[in-house]
């Protein structure tokens, strides 16, 4: 049994005990894992962007990633990203974890249709059917974690996808936050999608660096939006640290089924 870490800006390596690198071979691309120890739990670990974030959100391959930790044999994985706030009373510099997801594109940065589905015929193929696409046990263990390091965490809240590269304008953050959105950032949708399909626990932790673009009356400054991005890294490492070992002794269930046709 080994937890997945997918970890995004800021955070490309964890201080992982007897670690080794697994290259992994995809219909997607080929895709590097850093297998090790964190914090006593055995963890499959990827950096989504890369080390220097050589990939920018538009450029990232989630099916391959998806694809590799189910081949690794994960039982859940957890998946970070700092997210820009789109209800104004977020904290920044705190911990949410999502609920929920609006995604309603459902198209991969390269704008194909998010599936791992992608041929007739595929064996496996189907429809994935889901009350929350987040599972409570999963998050119930890592909110738990967060209370335990003395950081607790917003428990629930809608995560709200969009392409990059680019930061959305005011006008599309207040549609954001019509349709319910909580936070928003640019790669946990699809993510999220493709564990439903391959019926791995998924949860997905936010970290807010900023307000998204007209939530405030004044922006975050610059430099507190740069303050904050350092401080992500320390912070995830620290609760990663704290979840990993409850989530393998107890990941949960997946977010409803996948009703397979073939």
């Amino acid at each position: 049994m080994s937890v997945g870490i997918i970890t995004g800006t800021g955070l490309y390596e964890l201080p992982l005990d007897d670690p080794s690198i697994v290259e992994r071979a995809t219909p997607w691309g080929p895709v590097s894992l850093r297998r090790g120890i964190l914090a006593g739990a055995e963890v499959v670990h990827v950096s989504r962007h890369g080390a220097g974030h050589a990939r920018l959100s538009s450029q990232t391959e989630p099916r391959a990633t998806i694809t590799a930790l189910a081949e690794e044999g994960v039982t859940a994985i957890i998946s970070t990203t700092v997210v820009g706030g789109v209800d104004p009373g977020l904290e920044l510099g705190s911990f949410v974890l999502f609920d929920d997801l609006y995604f309603p594109s459902n198209r991969l940065p390269g704008g194909e249709l998010c599936t791992l589905f992608s041929a007739a015929g595929q064996a496996g193929r189907g429809h994935w059917i889901f009350t929350a696409a987040y599972p409570r046990p999963i998050r119930a263990r890592v909110l738990e974690a967060a209370a335990g390091i003395g950081r607790p965490a917003r428990d629930g809240g809608i995560y709200g996808h969009v392409d990059g590269p680019r930061l959305n304008s005011a006008p599309e953050i207040a549609a954001l936050a019509a349709a319910g959105a909580t936070a928003v950032s640019q790669t946990g949708g699809p993510e999220t999608v493709l564990a439903g399909e391959a019926e791995i626990p998924f949860c997905l932790i936010g970290y807010v660096t900023d307000h998204a673009n007209g939530v405030m009356s004044t922006p975050t400054p610059p430099d507190e939006l740069g303050r904050l991005l350092a401080a992500s890294a320390p912070a995830f490492t620290e609760l990663l640290m704290a979840a990993a070992p409850r989530v393998e002794s107890d990941p949960g269930e997946a977010a409803g089924i996948v009703y397979r046709l073939g």
